[in-house]
Order: C-alpha cells, then structure tokens, then sequence
C-alpha cells in the first residue's frame, strides 16, 4: 500500500468512527510530515503561576499535536475540525476545554485559527517548559528544521 492510500484508509475510518485511534493518528502525521509544511507560529505569555501558548494555524493546515503530560485548559478560536473528548468535532468560534494527559489530537483548520494552552507553572524558561508539558518535546515544530517535501497534500473544499 502507498503512503497516500495508506492515509485514504485512516481518514475514512476517522470519517466512519469519528473518532481516530492513535495508531490512526500516527498513519496520518508520518504521511503529513512528508508534505510541504506550514508554519504556526508560537506566541508566549507568562503571567504569576501561568503560562499561556498560543499557536497560529492557517486555514487548509492538517496537523496533529504534541502529546501532552498534564490537565490543562485549550481554546481555539477560529474554525477547526479537531479530536476533543466527544470525538472529531468542527469548532467555530471560541471554544475551551479541559485537555487530559496522554491526548494525541489531529485537526483540520478551515479558517485561520488560533489555539491557546493554559498551565499552571512558575517557570519561564521555553525549552524547559516543552520538556516538562510534552512528550517528544524535540520534535516540536520549533526544534525541527523544515522538512524536504516528498509530496502534496491536496484538500477538497
């Protein structure tokens, strides 16, 4: 099988289930790391006892995250299809939630969109903040220098 039927598969059986397995989810960030990548843009704020990270998602990104080690809250702001605990959900508007440990979310950006992680910390510093919020913190957009691209991925409207 061919990494794009490969993808097919796991798109149609997240389209049938509505909710993605992780293996489903892996199938689907291995066949999107070999397409052109987007930038998100990452925005930090501290503030006593919390920081917040805001990343940028333009419309037409399909992206999954980074595997989270604590609760925190998540807001997207803009127009999203993404995994939550209901399953795959399209949000619009402003939405937030609790994010359990252990999630791995993909999601398909509409529109522009913009989601936030708020944590309870004391601690400024960027790189030990990734280390300490998230598994694999060096493969993080932010770590990894842009990919060669080995193909396109084409989106219908």
């Amino acid at each position: 099988m061919t990494d794009l039927q490969t993808m097919d598969t796991a798109l149609d059986a997240i389209e049938s289930t509505g909710r993605p397995t992780r293996e489903q989810i892996l199938t689907i960030e291995k066949f999107i790391l070999g397409c052109p990548q987007v930038e998100t843009p990452t925005k930090h704020y501290f503030s006593p006892g919390i920081y917040a990270r805001e990343m940028f998602i333009p419309a037409g990104t399909v992206l999954t995250g980074a595997v989270h080690k604590t609760e925190h809250l998540v807001q997207f702001v803009g127009d999203i299809t993404v995994l939550t605990d209901g399953g795959m959900q399209r949000l619009t508007g402003r939405h937030t939630f609790v994010s359990k440990p252990g999630v791995k979310r993909v999601g398909y950006a509409h529109a522009d969109t913009w989601c936030t992680g708020f944590f309870a910390t004391d601690k400024t510093d960027i790189e030990e903040l990734e280390n300490d919020l998230v598994e694999d913190a060096h493969l993080l957009q932010s770590r990894v220098p842009v990919l060669e691209h080995a193909h396109e991925l084409k989106l219908g409207g």
